[in-house]
């Protein structure tokens, strides 16, 4: 796969020596370890998989003499039709001592700084993005290090890692440290060949951890890392090992889960009492007063009056006064690949998600994990599926009718509630998907397919829930091609109140939930140079290497923002309008901001879709219970339903922001406080 020519490395090493030794960014010495380092010529290239569907190739090469060592990486992408490019330099000595480091984001001609690193003699000076430059002295041991590195400079934190005696931790700036871990070895082979593996575990890239693998020369050969979506990087000559790299993440991921579990999991009592508390239970508007509610194992026995219901003497009692209790949300549109989702998830009150969209063994192993007493969210399963071509999204394939009826029968045995369709998917396959599915009990999520020639097309075709009002509401344009309708398409193209009246029509006659996803409209609006707080208000809570990348979006020119603002704000007055019509609407998120953008969708469906406060908390709890045929399991603070509880220090109806103000949670039986559960996902756990 080639996304960019390799001569341009070449040419771009031989610039970047002409540029960097007048500044002094070389060093001379000539003891036995640098020669290790001299004469080195060698070019290389990682493959590059988005879940676990190759979508680019980072090209490098490492030159040396005897003063220098200079490694250039070219990275390209196409993931889903966007290509991108990054373009990264690493100089060092022959110690491997880290000197300049500059990563940079190609389009075209244009280049976008990402990541500056500059050593000097006494100090460091690092520079992200569009955040302020930090100049400190330099330590001991430290390495440059950012969120989005090239596979070719963390190679050589590796390298500087095994040539300095493997340190505990190697300092990092702005933000702190790495740490590498040992775990173990596995056998791969290569070329008919058995080759041994050294497995680490590295924390303080992204966030979590990402599990790596070296070779017996300290190479770099394998990455599996997350921040918020899966990535695999495989050395050229290892790919038949790609197998062995996703299993051993899902291995490592899951250790953590249980590490996690110990730090933040009590024993669940037998009974235990919640005194005190006014209860929302999402039935009705009326706010229950003074209230105890007891639950026993997982279920609710009893609510009443402080002052009425008998507390038996073994109960464990937790006195709640002056906190609020509402059902668990539910976020009915995540990504969670990687387990730090699960405190993350539980510290802000989301006792339920819907995964629409991972890598198969992970997702599997992450909700099973947790059905089985881990700390987390109780995760239901979405099978993300796609079409032919370089849109495509993920491995999985539907692109013949024998491919369709095994990727529904697949789905269905590892215990999937839904398949998600996505874009590229040929209509008459994605018919014999659906019917495939319906009959194995499989009901139908996702994206309308741009191939469809209407969106009623796709919804007659049997879906069942549809994702992103900027796909979706497409409906009013009954005459148009759906892909000729190029956004903001609200803002330029009218709509009548016919068209309106006959899209709300269609929508109930066929069942149809919608989830707006408008919180990722707000994100992606933004204008050049803001800052995700001035949007999200709890973001910069987040842990430091989401906050890194997530803080400064690319950004849109100020004519577009208007204009994209604008236009969700047209499509938040029509879902409005479909809600009050009795069309299902569901809160999720997409991401964009883990776990607090939930609040955000929610604050938007009050505020943008004018939805009462207990009709956007029932958006996040009951309505998407139903959907799921949960119902009489949860979604409601009854008797006889599962405690699935979030307990808040202010009331939501009395302002929806009140959502923020999580302190506690209760799922499966078990209470936690939100403080240690924030802190285990290495967020902040207060404002």
């Amino acid at each position: 796969m080639k996304f960019l020519l390799k001569n341009k490395l070449s040419l771009l090493v031989t610039k970047l020596v002409l540029i960097l030794i007048p500044l002094g960014l070389v060093s001379c010495a000539n003891d036995s370890k640098e020669k290790a380092w001299q004469n080195i010529n060698e070019e290389s290239s990682f493959q590059i998989y988005r879940r676990q569907s190759l979508i680019g190739e980072e090209t490098y090469k490492i030159i040396s003499d005897q003063e220098k060592i200079i490694v250039t990486s070219l990275q390209g992408e196409n993931e889903r039709g966007r290509v991108s490019g990054t373009v990264s330099e690493l100089y060092l000595t022959n110690t491997l001592e880290p000197l300049f480091y500059s990563s940079k984001r190609v389009r075209g001609e244009q280049s976008q700084p990402i990541f500056i690193f500059n050593g000097k003699s006494e100090s460091v000076t690092f520079t992200e993005k569009n955040f302020d430059s930090v100049t400190v002295k330099k330590p001991e041991l430290f390495f440059p290090v950012h969120s989005n590195i090239s596979a070719a400079a963390e190679m050589m934190l590796y390298h500087y890692f095994l040539e300095k005696g493997k340190p505990k931790t190697i300092q990092t700036f702005p933000r702190g440290e790495v740490s590498v871990t040992f775990s173990k070895q596995d056998e791969v082979v290569v070329n008919g060949k058995k080759e041994m593996l050294d497995r680490y575990v590295v924390t303080g890239i992204n966030w979590g951890g990402r599990t790596i693998w070296l070779n017996q020369q300290g190479d770099l050969v394998a990455l599996v890392k997350a921040n918020t979506q899966i990535r695999e990087m495989v050395r050229k000559g290892y790919e038949d090992a790609l197998q062995t790299f996703i299993d051993g993440n899902v291995e490592e991921q899951i250790k953590q889960l249980v590490a996690y579990t110990k730090e933040t999991k009590t024993e669940a009592a037998p009974l235990t009492a919640l005194v005190g508390a006014d209860i929302v239970t999402g039935l009705n508007e009326d706010v229950m007063k003074d209230m105890t509610l007891i639950y026993q194992g997982k279920k609710i026995i009893d609510i009443g009056k402080r002052n009425q219901v008998v507390i038996p003497s073994h109960a464990k009692t937790i006195n709640l006064e002056g906190k609020t209790l509402i059902p668990g949300l539910w976020d009915m549109h995540a990504h969670s690949n990687q387990v730090q989702w699960a405190p993350a998830y539980l510290a802000a009150g989301v006792t339920t998600i819907r995964d629409n969209g991972n890598e198969v063994e992970f997702a599997t192993a992450f909700r099973d994990a947790v059905a089985g007493g881990l700390v987390g969210p109780d995760i239901l399963l979405a099978g993300m599926t796609d079409g032919a071509g370089k849109r495509g999204n993920g491995v999985i394939r539907a692109r013949s009718p024998e491919e369709a009826r095994s990727v529904a029968q697949m789905y269905h045995s590892k215990g999937y509630k839904q398949i998600k369709i996505y874009s590229s998917m040929d209509p008459d396959i994605a018919k014999i998907l659906i019917d495939e599915a319906k009959k194995l009990g499989l009901t139908i999520t996702g994206h309308i397919p741009t191939k469809m020639p209407s969106i009623r097309a796709g919804i007659e075709m049997g879906m069942n829930h549809l994702s992103h009002h900027s796909i979706f509401l497409k409906i009013l344009y009954p005459d148009r091609e759906p892909s000729s309708l190029k956004r903001p398409y609200l803002v330029d193209n009218e709509f009548t109140q016919e068209d309106l009246a006959s899209a709300t029509e269609f929508l109930l006659e066929h069942n149809v939930a919608l989830e707006p996803t408008v919180s990722l409209n707000v994100a992606t609006t933004m204008e050049w140079g803001s800052k995700i707080e001035e949007l999200e208000p709890d973001a910069y809570r987040i842990a430091y290497e989401l906050w890194e990348s997530k803080r400064l979006r690319s950004g849109l020119s100020p004519e577009a923002t208007e204009k994209g603002i604008k236009n969700y704000k047209i499509a938040m007055d029509i879902i409005g309008h479909f809600h009050r019509a009795g069309i299902p609407i569901i809160a999720g998120t997409d991401n964009v901001v883990p776990v607090f953008s939930l609040w955000l969708e929610l604050e938007s469906f009050h505020k943008l879709a004018k939805m009462s406060a207990l009709d956007t908390i029932r958006a996040a709890t009951i309505v998407p219970a139903q959907l799921m045929g949960m119902d009489k399991l949860t979604g409601t603070l009854e008797v006889g339903k599962e405690a699935d509880i979030a307990i808040l220090d202010k009331n939501p109806l009395d302002k929806i922001e009140n959502l923020r103000s999580v302190s506690a949670v209760i799922t499966n039986g078990n209470y936690y406080q939100s403080k240690p559960l924030f802190r285990a996902a290495d967020f902040k756990p207060t404002r």
